[in-house]
């Protein structure tokens, strides 16, 4: 089988694999398509993302739907050829963040295509995947793969909007229309936000975030256009340290940032005093758990009108032109690998 694999900074390749077999209480996955997310960008570019850096060659891709091609002996798991998610997500089970119904902060997590941890976490790009049963999720009825393929950040977009609390009725600044902050959009709609106005330093991602339900954009450069916002909560999606402060400037006293973009490594500054004299909160949000479950239902009614954040498909055997699409923001949001049909080999 065909797997995309990174050896280094700028060392990406297609190789050739044996296929994995199911044991059991294990499940076989037929990849149809994989989103190319920011974490991939970084391993490619980098051979690194954050403080994770790559010590063996490692297999990428976090974001994958497919289909059943087989479970391995006794273990429960829908039919072949059954259209699933894949839950990328690890935990451990038993320590203090697991038990608290936390388990994406467990303090011993593994994640698909994740150099955090050594032996590193192969992750899902490649013709089939083999998982734990229990992070098989069957697609609702009518859910298309293709769209389906951003149901892992629309849950992440969907943890971040639930940190916030209860947006309904709210008005909320977005900095970062990348793929993330649109899913952040489509969520504060699908979640009754009033007005949503959105941030980005490129026409084209703001073009996407009015598609998905963003009421007002600003392009950064061309004057802020922030400065009688008031938002009452705000959510940084960009991973700019600037980002963040636009987002504590932007919201009225008393309000609310939710910080989710990765920002870089190492300590960033944070205007401070105005946090305490605004009497601002400041809460995180990483990742997400049950909110898949969730997500994948509101794709298939149409609650998260996700299309256009799709904005290119490409065949595996182009991984490397779809990793520079995915790269260029002024070109693309969400770019998509298409593995093809099952392969036999």
């Amino acid at each position: 089988m065909r797997a995309v694999v990174a050896h280094g900074a700028g060392d990406l390749r297609l190789e050739e694999r044996p296929v994995p077999a199911p044991g059991p209480g294990e499940v076989a996955v037929d990849i149809r398509y994989g989103g190319i997310c920011g974490s991939d960008l970084h391993y490619w570019r980098h051979g690194a993302v954050g403080e994770f850096r790559l010590r063996e060659p490692l297999v990428l891709g976090h974001e994958i739907v497919g289909r059943v091609r087989e479970a391995g002996p006794g273990t429960q798991a829908p039919p072949p050829g059954t259209p699933v998610a894949v839950h990328p997500l690890a935990s451990c089970g038993s320590c203090r963040q697991c038990l608290a119904s936390r388990r994406n902060t467990c303090l011993d997590t593994g994640y698909l295509g994740s150099a955090a941890r050594n032996p590193h976490v192969q992750g899902g790009f490649a013709d089939v995947l083999v998982v734990p049963a229990e992070r098989v999720l069957a697609l609702p009825e009518g859910l298309d793969l293709r769209l389906a393929a951003v149901a892992e950040p629309a849950a992440v977009a969907w943890h971040a909007v639930r940190q916030a609390g209860d947006v309904r009725g709210k008005r909320v600044l977005v900095t970062g229309a990348g793929p993330i902050g649109c899913l952040v959009v489509a969520a504060l709609r699908a979640a009754g936000a009033a007005e949503i106005t959105v941030t980005d330093v490129h026409e084209a991602p703001l073009a996407v975030a009015k598609q998905v339900g963003a009421t007002s954009t600003v392009r950064v450069g061309d004057g802020d256009g922030l400065d009688e916002l008031s938002a009452d909560l705000a959510i940084e999606s960009s991973g700019n340290p600037a980002g963040l402060r636009t987002c504590v400037y932007g919201v009225d006293r008393g309000g609310l940032v939710v910080g989710l973009g990765l920002l870089p490594p190492g300590d960033t500054p944070v205007a401070a005093n105005a946090l305490i004299t605004r009497e601002l909160r400041l809460v995180g949000s990483f990742r997400f758990d049950g909110e898949l479950t969730e997500v994948l239902p509101a794709l298939a009614d149409g609650r998260l009108p996700v299309e256009p954040v799709v904005t290119s498909v490409l065949p595996m055997a182009h991984t490397q032109e779809a990793f520079e699409l995915a790269a260029d923001p002024a070109r693309s949001c969400k770019v998509l690998l298409d593995f093809g049909e099952p392969r036999v080999a």
